[in-house]
């Protein structure tokens, strides 16, 4: 050991290994397909450098070098472009890198462990790594969808499904991860495209003034309606008369539309908790607004407000609620229930907006509307024959509200002409 000669030499073999190490090693950081890697791996055990469970880790480390220097090269400015694009390459370069470590190392585990041998279970090494990968593409998949990616949500789904059902086949299925990240994203953006409508109507009601429209004053010409497709929803054109309600209607379905393309039914209570909320605060603005201009108000303008609250009661919360049944079927709330569509109303508000509570909020400005009662509990008499061709018992039984037909009265005792009831009074209640 002494001798300078086997010193230079022991000296020199230990750099040629290190430099032939350092050589195989970086032929793993490059794209190296299945052959060549069953070569180097054979040349490191051929070096008896590292154990078994230090050459996974190394081959590990340098293949997952290669794949984050693919990533990186990912161009970053649109959202969707980078998303899609890191699926593809997740997709097919990750799997790749899995086809390889299966065939280059086996993960069959004995059924009796060698003695002395430490219970290290050697496959935790690459089923840590696989988790470790699929949980930065969750995090960078998120980060991308809060950004933006426009309306190609659906479009990112689809791709996101079919690589989690690609890494189904190495048992590594993260399908069911996916699903609480795009249901964060889409309530994210539709609570903001609510808050944004609730914004500019204020914005509009704060400016509004009511106009007297020919629409609203019975000398308008009838706007023909435009035929409606199957299975479309046609908006009430009686709002086109007042223009803060129909941009208010236009900002709630560009946020429908939005929803559309990626619709968890587990969003159905919280969507319509958020519209609900919505048309609560527009009650408040229009209850503002009376506040402020009622003292002002002809009584044309008066009239003008109260048709402006009847459309916004009758017309645009009722069709809003037709357009979340059509987002979320009843049906399909019922499959998941597992109860008939006839028993989901017993569930709660899952998918409809209580119309009473809206209506209830904005009864005080409204007049109170008469009902409309049978002309028996008016008070009017009814003026029926007088002989019925009934028994005295017969004619005490009698309901007096229920509809009695002339003719037939007729047939059985002929009355004369002044026992009829005079015109405009209907013998029926």
């Amino acid at each position: 050991a002494g001798i300078p000669v086997v010193q230079g030499i022991v000296a020199e073999v230990r750099q040629s290994t290190q430099l032939m190490l350092t050589q195989l090693i970086q032929q793993l950081r490059i794209n190296i397909q299945l052959p060549a890697c069953l070569r180097v791996i054979g040349y490191l055990r051929c070096m008896d450098v590292f154990t078994e469970a230090e050459l996974r880790i190394t081959f590990l480390q340098a293949r997952d070098f290669w794949l984050r220097s693919i990533l990186a090269a990912v161009p970053d400015d649109d959202p969707y472009v980078h998303i899609t694009k890191t699926i593809e390459a997740c997709r097919v370069h990750l799997f790749d890198i899995v086809t390889q470590y299966r065939a280059i190392f086996a993960d069959e585990e004995p059924l009796v462990l060698p003695l002395g041998k430490d219970p290290f279970n050697e496959s935790a090494i690459f089923h840590g790594w696989v988790l470790q990968k699929v949980s930065q593409f969750l995090l960078v998949l998120e980060r991308d969808l809060q950004r933006g990616v426009g309306n190609r949500l659906d479009s990112v789904l689809g791709q996101c499904m079919y690589f989690g059902l690609s890494f189904s086949r190495v048992g590594a299925d993260f399908r069911g991860q996916l699903v609480p990240i795009f249901q964060r994203v889409v309530l994210l953006a539709f609570k903001k495209a609510m808050q944004e409508a609730t914004d500019q109507f204020q914005e509009e009601m704060n400016s509004y003034t009511l106009i007297s429209a020919p629409a609203l004053l019975g000398s308008a010409i009838s706007v023909p309606m435009p035929s409606a497709q199957p299975g479309t929803l046609q908006p009430p054109l009686v709002l086109l008369d007042f223009p803060p309600l129909a941009h208010l209607l236009n900002n709630i379905l560009m946020a429908f539309n939005d929803l559309r393309l990626c619709c968890p039914v587990a969003l159905a209570p919280v969507v319509a908790a958020l519209l609900e909320n919505v048309l609560s605060q527009g009650v408040k603005i229009i209850l503002a607004f009376h506040r402020a201009e009622a003292a002002a108000f002809s009584s044309q303008e008066q009239e003008l407000f109260v048709q402006f609250c009847t459309a916004f009661l009758e017309d645009l919360v009722p069709y809003l609620n037709r357009c979340l049944q059509l987002l979320f079927p009843l049906a399909q709330i019922a499959q998941i229930l597992g109860v008939p569509a006839a028993r989901v109303h017993t569930y709660g508000g899952l998918a409809c907006v209580d119309e009473e509570t809206i209506q209830e909020l904005l009864g005080s400005v409204l007049p109170k509307k008469e009902t409309t009662l049978p002309l028996a509990e008016k008070g009017l008499a009814l003026q029926l024959p007088l002989d019925l061709g009934l028994s005295g018992s017969e004619q005490e039984e009698a309901d007096p509200s229920r509809a009695v037909s002339a003719p037939s009265a007729a047939e059985k005792s002929p009355l004369p002409e002044d026992a009829w009831p005079p015109s405009g009074v209907s013998t029926t209640a």
